[in-house]
């Protein structure tokens, strides 16, 4: 268990007896995401190449009591990070709220387990939320949610799904209540998460290989901009859309089954948007592709030369990124291989978020005094960076 778990775990089973008056009964864990590669290729039917990170969303629980004061039917969730309490359904018709919060991904994910053909019933019950995944940074801090609040209703109610299906039941919570048209990507790695491995992820036929990622002299650092530009709802969506509709002129139902060579001879029948945002994600997933194999390799260079050009590609293509971490990967690539950077991209929905980097673990100190530096001197933002190995997935801590 890292220092940082540690902390997290204190303080909110801290918060808990602070609130309730008695300790927690249950806890449960789930971790962000960083994507080494694979970008807006998930909901294309694409590869995805993700790992769980070192940063973990908490939630302590207990049975409610009198002196709650709860409703029938209900439980109540409070939130470290927004320092609000709200009460949710956990029984009965549970329907959207019109307008999605915080809280729609928890009472969506209720929602799924009590609906499902063998209910997921609980009592009432309290809880508190602690997370350490930066919210809003592209490192899915809502998946994390959403599969602590399912591991959470597996351990009250006794009945434990299936991982894949777990991934399926929190997807579906954030399309229906937080009105999100997300991918699986992010659902699957925070429940299918294994320590020390990478996951590649087929995001058509749902399978997957853990690719073994222990080597001592290799890190991954996550660098946060600490901007977020857009409302990415409405530009993700604007850009699945894109992808749709080209593949539709293409004679195919996901740009999965286009190859760089069809899409060139039949650029004609798409415009000039959908082209680009056709090309990126024909393109990705071959990049993907491509990087896995160079780290089952050792073949780091080659790896770091696909993360530049999914972030180009993110770019110009997709335009999805933004001048703030144009500027981080700039940087990356100004300190190049001699300074232990072997490549650099954005990572996320865009927008804003964290960049991703391969970088030789002697010199983490010097690459992230001099990207804070050269970001805090051109910017005036004090980024966030830290270093993760990858962590294991979904889990009960008590």
């Amino acid at each position: 268990m890292s220092s940082l778990f540690e902390i997290l775990l204190s303080e909110a089973q801290a918060t808990f007896a602070e609130k309730y008056d008695r300790p927690a009964k249950w806890i449960t864990a789930a971790p962000g995401r960083v994507n080494l590669i694979g970008e807006h290729t998930d909901y294309n039917e694409g590869f995805v190449f993700p790992m769980a990170i070192e940063r973990n969303t908490l939630i302590a629980a207990a049975p409610a009591v009198e002196a709650d004061g709860l409703a029938p039917g209900t439980a109540r969730f409070f939130s470290l990070e927004t320092g609000e309490s709200v009460d949710v359904k956990i029984a009965g018709e549970i329907l959207p709220e019109e307008k999605p919060a915080w809280w729609s991904y928890v009472q969506g994910v209720i929602a799924g387990c009590v609906g499902r053909e063998e209910p997921m019933n609980v009592e009432p019950f309290v809880a508190v939320i602690h997370t350490n995944v930066p919210i809003g940074g592209g490192l899915s801090s809502s998946a994390s949610l959403e599969t602590a609040t399912a591991t959470l209703m597996e351990s009250m109610s006794g009945i434990t799904l299936d991982k894949v299906e777990k991934a399926f039941l929190c997807q579906k919570a954030e399309h229906e209540f937080a009105r999100m048209p997300c991918g699986i990507m992010d659902q699957f790695i925070s429940s299918l998460g294994t320590r020390n491995h990478l996951m590649l992820l087929d995001c058509r036929s749902r399978e997957y290989q853990l690719i073994p990622f222990t080597a001592s002299d290799l890190s991954i650092m996550i660098i946060n901009s600490k901007v977020k530009h857009a409302l990415v709802g409405g530009e993700y969506a604007a850009r699945r859309a894109s992808c749709f509709s080209a593949a539709e002129k293409l004679g195919v139902k996901f740009l999965r089954d286009v190859t760089p060579e069809m899409l060139e001879e039949n650029r004609d029948k798409l415009t000039e948007r959908e082209y680009r945002r056709a090309r990126h994600g024909v393109t990705e997933d071959v990049r993907t592709l491509a990087a896995v194999q160079a780290i089952r390799d050792g073949d780091y260079e080659r790896m770091g030369e696909m993360m530049y050009a999914s972030h180009a590609s993110l770019r110009d293509d997709y335009e999805v990124s933004c001048a703030e971490i144009d500027l981080i990967v700039r940087i990356a690539q100004e300190i190049g291989k001699a300074g232990g950077v072997y490549g650099c991209r954005i990572t996320g929905g865009g927008f804003g978020g964290c960049a991703v980097a391969l970088v030789e673990t002697e010199k983490i100190d010097a690459v992230m005094e001099r990207i804070l530096a050269e970001y805090k001197q051109k910017t005036g933002i004090l980024a966030g960076i830290f270093v993760s190995r990858p962590e294991e997935g979904a889990h009960v801590v008590l």
